[in-house]
């Protein structure tokens, strides 16, 4: 078991820190001046106290930081700690402005429906007219979103592998996704699955390992969804990607596939393919403006997130989708099935 994350941390004189809603990691907090500290900013503070966290996890995400601000918009960093005794790695940074994609997409997603209502009064024209305007936004969602991915694609990588250190160099690890998914059935039969099911998605890793081969590494936030995003409401543009934890240079699909992976209104879908298809056009495989071939990629490329989020002991509500999509492939032989 983790130790407890402080509220209060000497590293951080005169700041308060409560947990930031959105996260199920439990490690991200907002750090407020205290009562007659003098003022101050507002900021967000990561700690790494997991096993998972090499010891200098703050440092290399203090040093991704650095490096992707010119190619996506992310907070600037104030602070990096390392772990110091009992106390874990801290990253400090200052508070964006914008509000979770996630819950921009909600609302997005529940007006186009019909059963919400905007609110900023744009609700002239009676619902068919508002359900129009909510598709369109849907789509313009999408497209920022979608463009995102597609930069950090056409951002090319030497090799494939992980971050390590503050100056980022790149250990090689290598992958194949069969073996990923025998590595992880133990987890997955721990949660109930049957050895038909393991079998049936081992073949559909075999066929995605094979779309896979070849791909130039590039440049790849994996985590990037919905909620790892600050947007603007008013205009639909995002205004900070966040929590860069698990990037990495790897396939030029995978942010694409994360992004897809559980959201998949037909107007967003769109304009995160078309978003992703206009930024990553150098990136992308001989043939990758064909739709299909474009979405068969992505849902070949997020097999690996989903196997390893799938297997996981803890349960949390990612954790239950990623198991419900993933049980529906290996039922259905589909890398972009759903339950």
């Amino acid at each position: 078991m983790q130790p407890p994350t402080p509220r209060v941390d000497p590293r951080l004189p005169g700041y308060l820190l409560e947990p930031l809603t959105g996260g199920w990691s439990g490690e991200t907090f907002l750090a407020t001046p205290s009562p007659g500290a003098g003022g101050g900013d507002r900021l967000v503070v990561r700690f790494f106290a997991d096993a998972r966290h090499a010891p200098d996890a703050a440092r290399v995400q203090a040093a991704l930081l650095d490096r992707v601000r010119d190619v996506v918009p992310v907070p600037t960093v104030r602070e990096v700690h390392d772990g110091e005794g009992v106390l874990p790695g801290l990253l400090v940074t200052e508070l964006l402005p914008g509000e979770r994609g996630d819950l921009v997409l909600a609302r997005l997603v529940a007006e186009h429906r019909g059963v919400g209502r905007r609110e900023d009064g744009r609700r002239e024209g009676g619902p068919r007219e508002a359900g129009r305007r909510a598709e369109d936004d849907l789509r313009s969602l999408g497209r920022a979103l979608g463009r995102a991915a597609g930069t950090l694609a056409a951002t090319p990588m030497p090799r494939t592998g992980l971050f390590a250190g503050a100056d980022l160099r790149i250990e090689p690890f290598g992958l194949w996704l069969p073996d990923w998914v025998d590595t992880h059935a133990p987890g997955l039969v721990e949660a109930g699955w049957s050895d038909g099911e393991v079998a049936g998605l081992r073949k559909v890793a075999e066929r995605a390992a094979v779309d896979l081969e070849g791909a130039a590494p590039c440049l790849v936030h994996s985590d990037l969804n919905p909620k790892n995003v600050l947007v603007d409401a008013a205009t639909l543009q995002i205004t900070g990607v966040l929590d860069w934890e698990f990037a990495h240079a790897g396939h030029p699909a995978t942010d694409l596939g994360n992004l897809l992976r559980f959201d998949r209104e037909p107007a967003y879908a769109e304009g995160v393919l078309h978003g992703w298809s206009a930024a990553a056009a150098a990136a992308t495989v001989a043939d990758g403006r064909h739709r299909h071939r474009v979405v068969r990629l992505a849902r070949s490329a997020d097999l690996v997130a989903l196997v390893e989020l799938a297997a996981r002991a803890e349960t949390n509500p990612v954790v239950r989708q990623a198991r419900a999509h993933l049980r529906a492939i290996a039922r259905t032989g589909d890398a972009g099935a759903a339950p």
